[in-house]
């Protein structure tokens, strides 16, 4: 018998258990009742009491053997069922995602390599300002409009009751913060978050994007104002634009201006878009008011510049047909990916 239960351990181990019909018929020849290991317990019972307690041990380890197997097998082909059941066939195979510049962020770009290309440097500054840079040292005086609450977000500050800080209403502290830390000549762009208390409409925001410059120098004038917005315009929207300047205020610049280009969806013959004029408001421009100069230390019998500032919103809905701004920043994937 224990020459059986050795021929036995080696069958078991070697059967191959790979489907349920398999197992089955594993099931079936070693663990049924009238499997291979019953009849060897009722043969056991007839044999020598001396050679009965090896034998026995024997017949059980094989009959753990035996049943240990099954178990495995059981489990690895209900795994097995488990697996290819929750795979549907039919399903598409999984797509990455793969992302991209956000619109906004592309108009920026786009902004500043084309200043680059002539020798302006991209500044940067803090979104939260304090009342010096934002207003005192661009000539914006106190009792200016725009530093009513209506139209400025002022934060409080628990440490210094006497110096107001508010979220920068332009880009241009930044000019201030570069000349008050650099000789001239100085020629730069400024691009950066801004914030304004407006009603949101789909043309206003409470949050925009500015891209403003600032060219410091012996001896620059508005031709060479004129000149490098007229190249700005024709390099991003084609060489067949044309510009325009007229007259305007702001408390930094003087004179001031306001620049146009021709539509560049009817070609200057009037549309729904330019309402008809031909011409589309681009931003504001002018040379560099005295007492700016002064506020920073330049002498303004020797140095003279020009600034100007341009909204990357309004331009990109121009661009590309956006006529809701709020567009922008609503996360819609279904926008989002048009562009």
């Amino acid at each position: 018998m224990l020459s059986k239960l050795n021929e036995l351990e080696k069958e078991i181990t070697s059967f191959g258990v790979n489907s349920n019909e398999t197992l089955e018929e594993y099931r079936l020849k070693y663990l049924s009742r009238k499997g291979l290991l019953a009849q060897l317990f009722e043969e056991l019972k007839t044999t020598d009491k001396e050679q009965k307690p090896v034998l026995g041990k024997k017949l059980n380890e094989v009959k753990r053997l035996a049943e240990s197997k099954y178990d495995e097998g059981k489990a690895s082909l209900e795994s097995s069922a488990k697996k290819s059941e929750d795979i549907d066939l039919s399903m598409p195979g999984r797509t990455s995602s793969v992302g991209r510049e956000h619109i906004i962020i592309r108009t920026l770009n786009d902004f500043c390599r084309i200043f680059q290309n002539i020798g302006f440097k991209v500044a940067t500054g803090p979104e939260v300002e304090d009342e010096f840079h934002n207003f005192d040292a661009l000539n914006t005086p106190e009792y200016h409009p725009a530093r009513d609450m209506q139209d400025t977000f002022y934060i409080q500050n628990n440490a210094d009751d006497t110096k107001k800080y508010v979220l920068r209403t332009h880009t241009s502290p930044v000019q201030i913060r570069t000349m008050l830390s650099n000789k001239p000549p100085i020629r730069i762009i400024s691009p950066g978050k801004v914030f304004r208390n407006e009603t949101v409409t789909p043309k206003n925001y409470f949050m925009f994007h500015q891209v403003e410059g600032l060219y410091v120098d012996k001896n620059v004038s508005m031709k060479d104002l004129k000149a490098v917005l007229n190249y700005f315009v024709k390099m991003y929207y084609g060489k067949d634009t044309k510009t325009r300047f007229i007259p305007s205020y702001f408390p930094f610049t003087e004179p001031s201006g306001q620049l146009d280009m021709s539509c560049f969806i009817c070609k200057g013959k009037g549309c729904k878009t330019c309402k008809n004029t031909g011409w589309l408001e681009m931003g504001g421009c002018g040379m560099v008011d005295p007492n700016v100069f002064k506020a920073v230390g330049y002498d303004p019998e020797v140095y003279s510049g020009y600034a100007f500032g341009m909204g990357i919103e309004r331009f990109a809905m121009m661009k590309y047909g956006v006529t809701d701004i709020r567009l922008f920043y609503q996360n819609d994937i279904r926008f989002l990916d048009q562009f």
